[in-house]
């Protein structure tokens, strides 16, 4: 049976001549078989392929399918991200925005907006304070003994008689 072929119930049931229900009913006999499936070829003989290396070699080539089809969907996914930039260009919408140049725009906006609101705020507290000046002089003319205030605040006096 060592013809550099593995050793399987069917081929030994096969070469005897009996059906493989024989073996599996012979407890002894289908231990052997095992036993002989799992022993390495002897010495001198080229070995046969072991049911551990083509186990080995499935193993191995369903780990390559796997890389390989990350590496397509991966391939996939940029073409279809440069086929949608020479779409996009080529119908005239214009180039895709660039995500960068405009974060830099809005962070110089903002800067601005910041600038502007600090100019603001204090015009606000300028003007805030000359207003309450303008109040405190009016109050001060406004309460002014007559004939002590400024000489454009004196009114003449109506003459009776």
């Amino acid at each position: 049976m060592r013809s550099g072929r593995n050793i399987t119930v069917s081929g030994l049931a096969r070469t005897a001549r009996v059906d493989r229900t024989f073996l599996y009913r012979h407890r002894d006999l289908l231990e052997r078989a095992h036993a002989a499936a799992t022993t390495p070829a002897e010495a001198g003989r080229t070995a046969a392929v072991s049911r551990a290396s083509l186990q080995t070699d499935l193993a191995n080539a369903l780990e390559r399918n796997t890389r390989l089809t990350a590496r397509v969907r991966q391939l996939e996914k940029r073409l279809s991200e440069e086929l949608g930039t020479t779409v996009w260009t080529k119908f005239g919408l214009g180039a895709p925005a660039d995500l960068d140049q405009l974060q830099r725009r809005i962070t110089e906006l903002e800067q601005q907006r910041a600038d502007v609101q600090g100019q603001l705020d204090e015009r606000t507290e300028e003007l805030d304070a000359a207003r309450a000046a303008d109040r405190e002089l009016t109050r001060a003319l406004n309460h002014t003994p007559e004939g002590t205030g400024p000489p454009t605040a004196r009114r003449p006096r109506p003459r009776s008689g």
